[in-house]
């Protein structure tokens, strides 16, 4: 043999053998789970979650780069590796300019829940999700044999995570089950019916939401500035979830998604998803995604420094070393098994309690900021513009826009000068301008990436550090860029994966293309990330 061939002989003998699929992917999402949040609470996280933060390639600070961080965009931007401006989930909810109504952002009256009722305006299905997902790469993939199931409380988690080809599962809080709709399923399989028959959500009906730890333990205090009555649940522990009723029904449903016992409830689920569907049992890859909605249930009401959002934290660690020992049974062993751990969203302090600390927070109240500026509108164009802002996005419509009486671009850029007046706002552009406004804060370019023509507003404009953008004079909210909403954790673990603690910035568009790297197969089709390779192993 030659000195050359030699040579590439030993080169090719050197090389690492291709890597073997896992056979089970567990996606773990924990809604409004901000790197703040996860990292101040840290040292008392001793279950599941506590040991995937120790055991892991663990990335504490991943920041979206777009600026509306909500929970149906930022779900779609794991599951794609994709901004909003190529996968067109934008919000939770957008304006629809042909009825002039708000709707949910997965709306789709043709797709119906399955064996119950349906709101005409719910989400229902992805027919609005301009991306392909992770799911659905690895259904075509392997032609079919991948099984993909994914859980949540909500169907604008479970939905982007299922994507077209998986199958997506949600809990309806009028009925106190679990539901599909006719996208996902013709009929509710064995499996799902068996675990509805157990009534779950019933089961905590009448008891009290305990705290987990000594009062000790806790930081700050119980009753804080601004909490609400949630649900008939009460400002301090402990908890009712009866809400006032005699009997299990859609107002004692919220106290339970609110509460931990909506964490048991999705791990049950998996375990039911894991039996039902044989995930895991053999050499083709399957996804089970499961997608933990009681952390944003309990933040928006009581705040992410409240004894609740502390004892819910507590609680998921426990449940997580349920849901991952589950997991690893089903797919023999941890070393078949591939774990990521990411959130949606983080989130602000209630605004009250930040003020009271001294910090330059308010309540923006979006129904009297549109009644204000509808009324500047009429008073400059002597027409009547109807104004609808939802989150950072502003709506502009009526007759006199839209027969073309007055010049749009005049009213857009109007309404986009006045707004950035306002004490609340940084700045403020239309969306004619949008491509070519200066970005001197580096603030426009998240918007651009938010931004998909057939959804998001008229004029988009960025609010101040710590104010908060609600409807609501109590509890708090998320929706812009800045670092304690937008930072997330992300975490790798398992199979082909390097254990440590990654400290560089990092983009959630990474996560849905180290996934693929992982399971051996193409990136979605529109993922603008890349694969995370220095927590590879390459084996």
């Amino acid at each position: 043999m030659s000195r050359v061939l030699a040579a590439l002989a030993a080169l090719f003998f050197a090389l690492p053998a291709s890597a073997k699929a896992p056979k089970l992917t567990l996606f773990i999402s924990v809604d409004a789970l901000g790197s703040d949040l996860l990292l101040r609470n840290r040292p008392r996280l001793t279950g599941g979650l506590g040991q995937l933060l120790n055991t892991g390639a663990f990335y504490p600070y991943a920041r979206y780069a777009y600026a509306e961080t909500r929970t149906a965009p930022g779900h779609a931007t794991l599951a794609t590796g994709a901004n909003p401006w190529r996968h067109g989930i934008v919000d939770n909810d957008v304006h629809d300019r042909a009825t002039g109504q708000r709707v949910q952002v997965y709306m789709d009256p043709t797709h119906p829940v399955l064996d119950g009722a349906t709101d005409p305006s719910s989400d229902t299905s992805p027919e609005n999700l301009m991306a392909e997902t992770l799911a659905d790469r690895l259904r075509v993939s392997t032609q079919g044999r991948g099984k993909v199931v994914a859980l949540s409380l909500k169907a604008r988690a479970a939905i982007p995570l299922a994507g077209r080809l998986g199958q997506a599962w949600w809990f309806d809080g009028v009925e106190g089950k679990m539901v599909t709709s006719t996208w996902y399923a013709k009929e509710v399989p064995a499996w799902m019916q068996e675990l509805n028959a157990r009534k779950l959500p019933d089961a905590g009906f009448g008891r009290t939401w305990e705290l987990l730890r000594p009062r000790a333990e806790y930081v700050g205090e119980d009753d804080r500035a601004a909490e609400p009555d949630a649900y008939g649940m009460g400002r301090t522990f402990p908890h009712s979830l009866r809400h006032g009723l005699t009997a299990p029904g859609p107002k004692s449903y919220k106290a339970f998604a609110v509460s931990p016992r909506s964490h048991d409830l999705l791990v049950q689920a998996a375990k039911a998803a894991l039996e039902g569907e044989g995930l895991g049992k053999d050499d083709v890859p399957d996804i089970l995604a499961v997608s933990f909605s009681g952390t944003d249930e309990v933040f928006h009401a009581f705040g992410p420094y409240s004894w609740e959002i502390q004892d819910s934290l507590l609680r998921l660690d426990q449940a997580l070393g349920e849901l991952i020992a589950a997991a690893e049974r089903a797919a023999g062993g941890r070393a078949n098994l591939l774990i990521a751990l990411s959130a949606d969203h983080g989130g602000a302090e209630i605004p009250e309690a930040w003020a009271q600390a001294g910090v330059p927070a308010r309540r923006i109240n979006s129904l009297e900021v549109s009644k204000t500026l509808a009324t500047e509108l009429r008073t400059k164009f002597g027409v009547d513009v109807t104004v609808a802002m939802l989150d950072l996005d502003v709506y502009l419509g009526g007759k006199a826009l839209e027969s073309g009486q007055v010049d749009g671009a005049a009213v857009r850029r109007a309404a986009a000068e006045w707004i950035a007046k306002q004490p609340f706002a940084v700045m403020a552009v239309a969306r004619d301008d949008l491509d070519t406004a200066p970005d001197t804060e580096g603030l426009v370019e998240p918007l651009r990436r938010g931004y998909y023509p057939r959804r998001s507003g008229d004029v988009l404009f960025m609010a101040k550090p710590f104010q908060v953008v609600t409807d609501y004079p109590r509890g708090t909210n998320h929706g812009v860029p800045y670092s304690y909403e937008s930072q997330v954790p992300v975490v790798f673990a398992g199979r082909g994966v390097k254990p440590g603690l990654y400290l560089q910035e990092i983009d959630p568009v990474d996560v849905a293309p180290t996934l693929s790297a992982l399971l051996e197969m193409g990136m979605p089709a529109s993922a603008e990330g890349k694969p995370r390779a220095e927590a590879l192993t390459g084996r």
